[in-house]
């Protein structure tokens, strides 16, 4: 589960309340770096004008954005960008990585693939990146992103060191990072209140293997939403019929006291059992034998546990990364990313395209089983004829009891005032989005 979000109502206490949270968030020390031979290079590009975006940001409409990194238009040192990223046969980087979860000094081999820079239409102060990737026994990545405004750049910060398993390294986000432009909170990049505005970004991604090893890891996608506060009309409107997709539903409740080394279940593990729930209505997870080595045969709806372990973060202790529990998804033959939508109107549009979403909520709402949360996510699998939200809460005693309906204004109010709107966008690989609104900048 979630961390207080930075967009959430300032009056939510966090220590009053049931939260998906779980365990303490402990400092741990930001040495998650690289130390490097003498044959690494630093990467460096020329600074190109950014595109201007072609559609301008009205005043009176929350600004985000998202925008995928086009492979074709980057700059690459030891990557090959044919339609994804992998390491190339030559001109790798050497090093050693040293996990401050786990083993110390690692030898890899490297290549990094940075983006071109992304001109946004707004000064943003948020930004999440979303990255789909494979990788092998012997791999990882880790992707970072910086910022350009008012005649600077910033630092490159650490968005992620990421592996879908967690016999090489531990993924984790990198405590530590913060400066006079801003930090990373576990997953969103955060501008400082007091730094000056930013309106551009780029990302880079680098991609590791171990010493000897001749795989390669590969990224598929590499993506950003940006975002600045807003104060959102609530409710929206609703325009359309009753629609309710048949999400399968899990409670998380039921694994409470589950593997305390990935947070231990109920409250900590909304996010992975949402992410389930998402992949099963998908007909996507786990084979049959991977079930069976891990939890095994004593669980019910394993596929839970499974992704909690697969989406555990150490430094963040705790299942509820939002980006990681989409490249865990997109481990099973789907794309995902992490995106901020303006109404529930913007929700209806995926809905209607048979695309459940994972949404994050803050505060307090009315029917919710612990009535208020300062972070908790639970799936849209649809609406009533007024336009309530019909939802997979995974906050429920039973499976049966997580078909639960909220009321449109209650749901907003904690969704759009709680967490900006955000979700998890989960869908089959080539299956089409909707489209976008028209005459706003697009985020999705």
């Amino acid at each position: 589960m979630r961390r207080l979000e930075g967009l959430a109502i300032a009056s939510v206490i966090a220590s009053l309340l049931v939260s998906c949270v779980g365990s303490p968030v402990a400092e741990p020390s930001p040495t998650a770096t690289v130390a490097v031979s003498p044959t690494e290079r630093v990467v460096t590009s020329p600074t190109p004008i950014p595109t201007p975006t072609p559609v301008p940001q009205p005043p009176d409409v929350p600004p985000v954005s998202f925008a995928r990194a086009n492979f074709e238009r980057g700059v690459a040192n030891g990557v090959t960008a044919s339609g994804a990223l992998a390491l190339a046969d030559r001109g790798l980087a050497t090093g050693v990585y040293d996990d401050p979860f786990g083993a110390p000094k690692i030898a890899f081999e490297s290549g990094t693939w940075t983006s071109e820079w992304t001109a946004v239409s707004f000064p943003f102060d948020e930004l999440i990146a979303s990255w789909n990737a494979d990788t092998p026994v012997g791999t990882w990545i880790r992707v970072e992103a910086q910022a350009r405004g008012a005649g600077r750049d910033t630092k490159f910060y650490t968005v992620i060191v990421w592996a879908s398993g967690d016999g090489d390294i531990h993924r984790t986000s990198v405590a530590g990072q913060k400066d006079l432009d801003g930090d990373v909170n576990v997953d969103t990049f955060v501008r400082a209140k007091d730094a000056r505005p930013l309106d551009t970004y780029r990302l880079r991604v680098t991609l590791y293997r171990r010493a000897g090893f001749l795989v390669t890891p590969t990224v598929r996608l590499l993506a950003a939403m940006t975002s600045a506060a807003f104060r959102h009309e609530i409710p929206s409107p609703y325009s359309g019929g009753a629609i309710d997709l048949a999400v399968p539903t899990f409670s998380q409740e039921i694994h409470k006291g589950e593997f305390p080394e990935y947070d231990g279940g109920g409250e900590a593990w909304c996010s992975p059992t949402s992410t389930a729930m998402v992949l099963a209505f998908h007909g996507a997870g786990p084979s049959e034998d991977e079930l069976a080595n891990f939890p095994g045969d004593r669980y019910d709806d394993p596929q839970v546990d499974f992704a909690a372990r697969g989406t555990y973060e150490w430094s963040y202790k705790g299942a509820g990364n939002w980006p990681a529990n989409v490249a865990y998804a997109t481990r099973f033959g789907l794309e995902g990313f992490v995106t901020r939508l303006r109404s529930l109107n913007e929700a209806q549009r995926f809905v209607e395209a048979s695309i459940p979403l994972v949404a994050s909520i803050t505060g307090k709402l009315p029917g919710l089983l612990f009535g208020e949360t300062n972070g908790h996510l639970l799936v849209i699998r649809g609406f009533d004829r007024r336009g309530n939200v019909i939802t997979n809460d995974p906050a429920a005693p039973t499976d049966e009891d997580t078909h639960k309906t909220y009321g449109r204004a209650d749901f907003e109010r904690v969704w759009l005032g709680g967490s900006g709107g955000t979700v998890y966008v989960i869908y089959p690989r080539g299956k089409p989005l909707p489209p976008n609104v028209p005459d706003l900048p697009a985020n999705w």
